[in-house]
């Protein structure tokens, strides 16, 4: 079977419950194992609709279900910006703190950079993640210091707290600062003082070596083309995406969030307030629906996951996948739409063809989305790959010569080629706008 992505189109659901709608949209997104995983919807603490799709173990036939454990990704840095409010909470640090009170052998150029920078992307730390080296060292262990380490003589992006840029380093460096302001580890201090406290008893640091019950396998492509995703050593991710946890704990994280079970309501604020580029402390604050939202996305190898909260109405939607093909972002939005009362599309199957390997160099290179925004395609075998400057790879498929697509996100990249038979300018295509970029050298 080829690979396949969804595509959205328009859906008329009068007269169906919201629980109906729901179980029609993921029978489609699930079609063909497009989605692999577990999805919850809740409204003030009730369920309002879940259920596990697909193998959380392909080879053992083992299902998914609620209480499936998966990898969190990136959804891991709100847990850590909880972490460093509580310890402000204590008088043990400020967020105006610089970070070389916690980190060692800070070089001169990182003196200015506070907390505060770090938990609004707004640090101008190198993202270690964008490193070329990243993907070929991935398996090593690498403890946030080793991390910062490597990225110690790199520039810094930018001025402090002048621009916002997506970086895991910013947050590997908070897993220190919540280790030293702290006197704990970090894994031992988020089971104590976060996981325990909101009930959250099938959460923690992914560590690969023990036997950890209902945990789920990570996987890519999807159908005939599934296959174990990478080996990543999780001491690398530490702070910025190393937890796990179920759809069932992150309820009980949601609603910790509503009251003082793990901060008071000055710092749960604080939590919230947006930053540069809508991006708070380890949320992202958008208005969605045209209500406020909060949210946050993780991928790491084989695993997608979202988590998208509403909070005046009282809505969380969360979709949490084993296999970093899934669009586990767009299913979360579309299933909060439903119980909304919003409107929302149906999934339909989207299919990709075959290139030869060889043939795939015509669509790479570097190509200027902005003045300070590249876009990189590039080749790994026969898997092609788009990057967007600060942030990490997505694979993309070939729907046809001139089109791509990817399956975590609902967009297309069209190719224009010039006369030497490579691809001269590209076009992103992505709600609803049209997003073109010409070749750089």
């Amino acid at each position: 079977m080829k690979p396949t992505l969804i595509l959205l189109i328009a859906m008329s659901a009068w007269g169906q419950s919201p629980v109906r709608q729901a179980m029609d949209y993921m029978a489609a997104a699930t079609k063909d194992g497009a989605f692999m995983g577990t999805v919850l919807v809740a409204r003030n603490g009730k369920t309002l609709f879940s259920n596990g799709y697909g193998l959380a173990n392909a080879e053992h036939g083992v299902a998914n279900g609620v209480d499936t454990k998966f990898r969190l990704g990136s959804i891991t840095k709100q847990f850590t910006a909880v972490a460093v409010l509580q310890l402000e909470e204590q008088g043990k640090l400020s967020v105006t703190d610089a970070m070389c009170k916690y980190v060692d052998k800070c070089p001169e150029t990182w003196k200015p950079i506070t907390i505060h920078h770090l938990l609004t992307h707004t640090s101008g730390l190198f993202n270690f993640t964008n490193d070329p080296e990243y993907r070929r060292t991935a398996m090593l262990a690498s403890p946030p210091a080793h991390s910062l380490e490597k990225i110690r003589d790199k520039p810094l992006r930018f001025d402090p707290g002048t621009r916002f840029e997506y970086s895991n380093s910013g947050y590997v460096a908070l897993a220190i600062v919540v280790e030293k302001a702290s006197g704990e580890n970090y894994e031992a201090y988020m089971r104590k003082h976060v996981f325990q406290p909101a009930g959250m008893n099938d959460s923690g640091h992914d560590d690969h070596t023990p036997i950890l019950k209902n945990r789920a396998t990570g996987y890519e492509g999807q159908g005939a083309t599934l296959r174990h995703a990478p080996y990543h050593d999780m001491t690398i991710p530490i702070g910025a995406g190393d937890l796990y946890s179920t759809a069932q704990d992150l309820l009980l994280w949601d609603q910790a969030l509503n009251n003082d079970t793990l901060l008071k309501a000055p710092a749960r604020a604080k939590l919230f307030q947006a930053e540069k580029s809508n991006y708070a402390y380890g949320w992202l604050v958008p208005r969605i629906f045209n209500r406020q939202a909060h949210m946050h996305g993780g991928g790491i190898y084989g695993f997608s996951t979202n988590i998208l909260r509403f909070p005046e109405e009282g809505l969380v939607s969360i979709a949490l996948s084993n296999n970093s093909s899934a669009a586990a972002a767009r299913i979360g939005r579309d299933l909060a739409a439903i119980f909304l009362g919003e409107k929302f599309e149906m999934p339909k199957v989207r299919t990709a063809i075959t290139l030869p390997a060889d043939t795939l160099d015509r669509y790479t290179g570097k190509f200027a989305m902005a003045p300070s925004v590249l876009m990189t395609i590039t080749r790994e075998g026969s898997q092609m790959y788009t990057q967007l400057t600060g942030q990490g790879k997505i694979e993309i498929f070939p729907e046809s010569p001139t089109v791509f697509f990817p399956r975590v996100v609902d967009a297309t990249i069209s190719f224009a080629f010039g006369a030497d038979g490579k691809a001269a300018s590209i076009t992103l295509h992505q709600g609803g706008r049209d997003m073109p970029a010409k070749r750089v050298p």
